[in-house]
């Protein structure tokens, strides 16, 4: 910042000027009635205050009037939105913690650190909630694979993740990938962590209680990250690159050290408010927690842990080093909380006091540096409703004909082609550089259509399994966002019942390009009423989430990308079943009708034909319901072997996956299904409410009676075995061409 020959001592106390506040990405008129409120100038530590939090990406100004209408409570929500993370109760005096977080932005710039940051801060707004984390998954987008720089940001990006992961010894369960060109300029990484909880030790942030104590614990602050928040919520042009220093530089060793630490402080008893320092670092923390809490705040700044000589408050306010917290500490139990820390050789700094009023006070060796109401800068912030506008193109491209294509002439050669498509293929390259087995809870690992790990009980008691999987298909998103969106929600909830558990709630990570454009605007808008439309119709409340927009490059917005992570709940995680087919000699059972109509916006369309347009699947609530419901019967009665859902792909896609397991192949026929329409939409088609289901040769009836008695359709049965995976009449593949096919797409990428 100091640009000019002023002393580092002195630019930062200067009154700042419109054109710094224009420069930190505060707006004309936002700046404008900061000064009106306080009456006076801002200087530069306080430009930056107000930039960081009027940021977008702590904000929310220009989603929080749509974000209200989503449904956020229900029966077992202990915590909704606006916490570092959601709980929900799973009984027994149990909760799970959990939430889903992008780290877009850095990770374009730089991978590994920006990937293994995103992990880092994921974990820590679960674990300051007074949970130990259980599990991680991700979701991550790139650009074309033949782009030279999407190797590098996708290698670089699956090391961070797993070396951050790996090194603090919490599994990494499940994810999702996803490759098109509109990820060129601006690739996508969005984490998400699970923790279990005790009703009476969840912690919130609050800076609760006159005379009580402000602690800074952990790491020490440096100037990484700075300006990271603001970063983030702006579009990146040619220039990003010089970003890297805004980019945060994780240790995973301190963060597993402060995880520890901060358990055991909780145990004390000592600790009333407690958050981890991310976005925006100290400020967000301490205005944050203030406002939660509705008091004042003094903090001395000149007292925090520093790892660089010369800084300064305006640097150590916006800096956003990892692996720190901030602690509100009640008084007179200050040695509790230093010893326990001292225990695990973290700095814990007495740096100032909960007061009274609802100003934050920030010194400088005694000097009173800026003081703020809190309100300020956050309930103050203003809220934009940006005007929407629907797309030019929109209707034309959804009213497309797929009935004007030619079907292939070989649909087995289509058909091996969608098996090495990179978005089809196997996982296997990314999710092997992940620990999935570490703590010995996992009982579904990567690779199946959700993960689910063990919540360990006392000998003789059952031991519940909660699933976890992370879905959003950009392509329906494109074509339409808010059906696009309500039909990610669809891929949680089969995926979810697919392993035999129940939905019990949903964070989202709502990635999208500029508010501030009405196509932009409408995507985004559109999409949340599609995400508030299809968890209402599952009754999966959203109980926290993330908003990340302005994933532009050079003008170019990045396909929607309204990230779905659901949990569910099996009160037996031993009745579990894979998604691959277990044995030869079992019984194959197609669940569900096909509409061979619906391959418009499907990956087939894009990878035979080259269009991307169409209209998504329909979407049928109550199908979808009492399907899932007659499969979680079925897995409850010990009826499956495995169970797979019907999507990307089609039914020819998922019954390859289902014989492709991670570590074994199995082939399959499959009698001709009963179909009218498109062969190739029989195949390939996504039409929802479908699955893939494998049971012992001697259930078949059993499982035949069960369905239909429940007036849902079978529309083909086979046989598990065999050196072919067959879809009689149709279309076949050798196993071993499959097999090949699907454990190659990714080859060249990973180095």
């Amino acid at each position: 910042m100091s640009s000019t020959n002023e002393q580092p001592q002195i630019w930062w106390k200067r009154n700042a000027r419109l054109e710094d506040a224009l420069e930190h990405g505060l707006k004309e008129k936002e700046y404008n009635d900061i000064v009106d409120v306080l009456g006076r100038e801002l200087n530069m530590v306080e430009v930056g205050i107000c930039a960081a939090l009027y940021s977008e990406h702590c904000s929310y100004k220009s989603t929080k009037v749509h974000l209200k209408n989503l449904p956020t409570e229900g029966p077992q929500v202990i915590e909704g939105p606006g916490e570092n993370a959601g709980v929900i109760d799973i009984g027994d005096n149990q909760a799970v913690v959990f939430k889903i977080e992008s780290h877009n932005h850095p990770t374009f710039i730089e991978p590994f650190q920006g990937a293994a940051t995103g992990v880092g801060g994921i974990l820590r707004d679960v674990f300051t909630m007074g949970a130990r984390p259980l599990a991680l998954m991700n979701a991550l987008r790139f650009g074309n694979t033949s782009e030279l720089r999407t190797p590098y940001l996708l290698a670089q990006a699956v090391k961070g993740i797993g070396t951050y992961g790996n090194c603090m010894g919490i599994p990494t369960v499940g994810g999702e990938l996803f490759f098109h060109n509109a990820y060129n300029g601006n690739c996508l990484v969005n984490a998400f962590a699970l923790g279990l909880v005790e009703h009476d030790q969840i912690f919130r942030g609050n800076a609760s209680g006159v005379g009580n104590t402000i602690y800074y614990v952990g790491s020490k602050t440096g100037r990484d990250g700075i300006h990271g928040a603001t970063m983030a919520s702006e579009e990146f042009n040619e220039d990003s690159e010089e970003k890297r220093p805004t980019v945060q530089v994780g240790d995973p060793f301190q963060e597993k050290l402060l995880l520890e630490a901060c358990l055991d402080a909780m145990k004390t008893g000592a600790i009333e408010g407690i958050q981890d320092m991310g976005a925006a670092g100290m400020t967000s923390s301490t205005y944050e927690m203030a406002e939660r809490a509705n008091t004042g705040v003094v903090i001395h700044l000149d007292r925090v842990p520093q790892r660089e000589e010369g800084m300064n408050p305006y640097e150590i306010m916006l800096s956003e080093s990892q692996e720190r917290m901030l602690v509100v500490v009640k008084a007179g139990r200050e040695k509790e909380i230093e010893d326990v820390f001292a225990h695990w050789e973290l700095d814990a700094v007495n740096i100032g006091e909960v007061v009274e009023g609802q100003n934050v006070d920030l010194y400088w060796h005694d000097e009173l540096v800026s003081s703020m109401a809190v309100s300020l800068v956050t309930s103050s912030v203003p809220q934009y409703r940006w005007p929407e506008e629907e797309p030019e193109l929109y209707k034309e491209r959804c009213a497309f004909e797929v009935d004007s294509l030619d079907e292939p002439q070989d649909l087995s050669s289509a058909w091996l082609k969608l098996l090495g498509n990179s978005n089809l293929c196997s996982r296997r390259e990314v999710f092997d550089q992940y620990d999935s087995t570490v703590r010995s809870n996992t009982v579904i690992h990567p690779g199946g259509d959700a993960a689910v790990i063990r919540i360990k009980a006392p000998q003789g008691k059952t031991q519940k399994g909660v699933a976890m999987t992370v879905d959003c298909n950009s392509r329906y998103c494109e074509a339409d966002p808010r059906h696009g969106a309500a039909l990610s929600v669809a891929e949680s909830y089969r995926n979810i019942s697919a392993v035999g558990a129940t939905p019990i709630g949903i964070s989202d990570c709502l990635n999208f390009g500029s508010p501030e454009k009405p196509n932009g605007m409408w995507q985004i808008a559109e999409g949340i009423r599609g995400l508030g439309e299809a968890s209402r119709a599952f009754e999966a409340p959203i109980v926290s989430g993330n908003v990340s927009l302005y994933n532009e490059t050079s003008g170019q917005a990045i396909l929607p990308t309204p990230m779905v992570a659901m949990v569910g709940l099996i009160e037996d995680a031993t009745l579990c079943v894979p998604a691959h087919f277990q044995n030869d000699g079992d019984h194959i059972f197609v669940l569900g009708e096909t509409d061979c109509s619906e391959i418009g916006a499907s990956e087939y369309l894009a990878s035979q034909f080259g269009i991307e347009r169409g209209t998504p699947p329909r979407l049928n609530y109550e199908l979808e319901r009492k399907t899932a419901d007659k499969v979680r019967e079925l897995i409850a009665a010990k009826l499956l072997v495995s169970c797979h859902d019907i999507s990307s792909g089609g039914l020819a896609v998922a019954l390859s996956d289902a014989c492709l397991g991670v570590y074994h192949e199995r082939g399959a026929k499959l009698s001709a299904p009963k179909y009218t329409g498109r062969k190739d939409g029989l195949l390939f088609s996504e039409t929802g409410a479908r699955y893939v289901l494998s049971c012992k040769s001697g259930d078949a009836d059993t499982v035949r009676d069960k369905i239909t008695q429940a007036g849902l359709a079978l529309t083909a049965e086979g046989t598990v075995g065999g050196n072919e995976i067959e879809i009689e009449g149709l279309a076949s593949l050798s196993l071993e061409n499959a097999a090949k096919t699907y454990r190659a797409g990714l080859n060249g990428l990973f180095h």
